[in-house]
Order: C-alpha cells, then structure tokens, then sequence
C-alpha cells in the first residue's frame, strides 16, 4: 500500500481508528488495514490513503526509441514537474473516484515543442465506459444493431463486422444508468466479467448464442470457434493458387464478402489455367471476384449455404469438359468438396485425391486461432477540474 500526499482526504471518527473517506458520495468508513468500496483508498494507521502508485512512461534511447514503464520514485512523487520531456503521466493510479467537484489528483505542468501544457489525468468513472468486443469468425451472429443480452436484459448491440471478425459494442451510459436498475447491474457484471477473462453468455436478438471470453476461442452455438479466416475468397485464390494448379481445374472459394473464381481470377490467368465455363451466382466486381453469392450466415464460409453447388448458376457445355476437375472451399479450409463433370456436365462428389486434400488442409495452416478480444473504452466525467470546475472535457 502506497502514500499519495497529494491525495488524503476524510476524517477520522471515534475512537477504533475508522476514517470516513469523503472522495465520493458513498462515504465509506473505513477501518483500519480495509480498503473503501472502491479500492482506491484505504485506511492506513488512521490515515486515508491512496492505494495504487501513480505509473510514468519515459521514452528511452536505450530502448531504442520504445516507452517503458518508468516506476522507480512514483510512490513519493510529490506532483512536481516531470523530470524530463519525454515522461508521460498515464492513468494509472493517477484515478480517483466521482463526483468531480474536487480537483484532479495530479495536475503536471510541461513544456512541448515551446509551448506551456498542463496534463490532467482525472478518473474513467465506469458508469461512462463501454466493451468493444471482437469475434473472429466469418459466420453471421445477428443483423446490425441487434439487441445483445445476458439473463435477458439488453447490455448493447451488434456493430459493423470488421474483415473477418464480428463486433459487438457493449456497456455505457444508457445501459449502465439509463434504463432499469437490474439492466444497469447486469450490464455491469457482464463487463468486470468480461474485463477479468471470464466467461460470459450472451445471445443476440434473431442471431447467435455466444459465450465470449477474452484470449479464448468463441463459442458459437455451443460450437467452439477454430480458426480465423486467411482472408476473403479472392485473397485465398491468390494466396493458394500455385497450390492448385495442376491438381484441380477449377476451385471456388466461398465467402460471404468476396466469392472467388480460380480460372477468371488474375493469379489464375497468370498461371494460364483455362476457362472452365463454371459461372456462380451473385453481382461480378472484377474477373474472379463475386460479391452477394448467398445471404449471411452460419454456413460456408459465413453465408447460409450448406450445399455449396447451389452457387453454381450455370455450366456452359461449349466450355466445361466431361472430367472437370471442381474443388469448392471455404476460406477457413474446414468445408470443402470435391466434385468432376460426368458425361451431362453435372458436378459429381468424388473422393478428393490425397495431393487435393494437401491444399485444403494448408489453408486452415495458414489460418490464424479464433480468438475473442475486448477492448475496454474508458470515459471521462463529464469534466476535468485542475482549476476551474467550468472547464470540460470535450
């Protein structure tokens, strides 16, 4: 437990050495060696005092230009100017507790680039902050800005997808103290949860049912996520087509933002693969590249599909060629099939030769694991205070 001078505020009460710490409107009394409600002041021998030393980061020419933690002394800081320059004053320790009627516990002045700075690093108070959780997986969750919900009560919405993950926006201000009294505690116990890596349940209105926790791999539907996309169809197409050639005639990788089609593709053209005559469904951007293919969903590839030759929109017959060699996949490599054209054109399930399979399983190789990452979106409250309670954070 550490001292901050510049930080002790509340009075002692009676005789068993309890402090009352009026930090904020809670008011905890606080005996001696216990921690506040918050657990950022204690009591100390009868005195309050701050519990976590302020952090610095220096940059450093033996680090080679990189910031590291800079602690030595940050327990007895006294709030004077920083001893060089490149010293930064972070968060860390530096919060206190709300209402801001008080000062910032640390208001450092500085020079940069000749110009007079004064760094206020006041609290994140949790009731303004908010999880931004990133799912990597192709397969479609729920609609954008679908409800997300623990124990039924709404915590935040579904966001726009990044490439290759799924993104939900959980927490603030509405969910945590805007609505219901249970909404706002539910919301808040998903998010320690989620910030401690622990696992959470969640469900989306229309969608998925997840469990997320940080570091491990998404549980969609009761099914464990494996890998992350190498990337979108035509990306796989140009990645793995050297893979291929030679050992298929055609491959059509599935995807839910960009289909694509080995012979039409550029690294095919360069690769001289011929024509195949096999068209799929959806809108052509450019030679190999197929947009809207199939709705989203929890199938190959993130579409709904389940059979992947009902892409196929035609065959024409004064192109393809009876024995065709067809190879569809999904961009994680956990679906494929392997069809040939018989005698009428019409693709025919066939065991994948070994060397076929060699490619498939080299793409989910070259996949990265399906993790679950949470980002934690810290908010101020509503005013910084180092001098004037009319200045406001914007």
């Amino acid at each position: 437990m550490s001292t901050d001078r510049t930080a002790i505020f509340g009075a002692r009460e009676g005789n068993e050495g309890i402090v009352r710490c009026d930090a904020c409107p809670v008011l905890c009394r606080i005996r001696p060696g216990r921690a506040g409600a918050c657990s950022r002041y204690a009591n100390q021998d009868g005195a309050l005092v701050r519990t976590d030393p302020l952090v610095l980061m220096t940059r450093t020419v033996e680090s080679g230009g990189g910031t590291v933690p800079f602690l030595e002394g940050a327990e007895d800081w006294a709030g004077g100017l920083a001893p060089r320059s490149e010293t930064f004053v972070t968060a860390i320790g530096a919060g206190t507790t709300y209402p801001d009627y008080k000062p910032a516990p640390f208001i450092v002045g500085s020079r940069h680039a000749g110009v007079d700075t004064v760094t206020v690093v006041t609290e994140g108070i949790f009731s303004y902050c908010g999880l931004k959780v990133k799912i990597d997986t192709d397969r479609h969750l729920g609609a954008e800005t679908a409800a997300v919900r623990v124990d039924g009560e709404q915590i935040g919405h579904v966001t726009t997808a990044e490439y290759g993950s799924q993104m939900l926006s959980l927490g603030g201000v509405r969910h945590l103290t805007g609505g219901s009294k249970r909404e706002g505690n539910v919301t808040c116990a998903a998010m320690l949860k989620l910030c401690g890596k622990q696992a959470v349940e969640v469900s989306i209105d229309g969608g998925a049912k997840l469990v997320l926790q940080a570091g491990a791999a998404p549980v969609v539907n009761g099914t464990p996520e494996r890998r992350m996309r190498v990337g979108c169809g035509s990306a796989a197409i140009g990645i793995f087509a050297q893979q291929w050639h030679g050992h298929v005639d055609e491959v059509i990788v599935v995807d839910d933002h960009i289909t694509g089609v080995l012979s039409e593709h550029q690294a095919g053209k360069c690769l001289d693969v011929p024509p195949t005559g096999i068209r799929v469904r959806g809108r052509r951007s450019t030679p190999g590249r197929y947009f809207q293919v199939a709705h989203p969903g929890t199938g190959w590839g993130g579409t709904d599909i389940t059979d992947p030759l009902s892409i196929i929109e035609s065959i024409d017959p004064k192109t393809a060629w009876p024995g065709l060699r067809l190879l569809l996949t999904s961009t994680t490599g956990e679906d494929f099939l392997y069809v040939e054209l018989d005698e009428s054109l019409r693709p025919v399930p066939a065991q994948a030769p070994p060397a076929v399979v060699q490619t498939v399983e080299r793409i989910g190789e070259n996949c990265e694991p399906a993790l679950t990452s949470i980002l934690f979106m810290a908010g101020p409250a509503g005013r910084f205070a180092p001098a004037s309670p009319k200045i406001r954070c914007c």
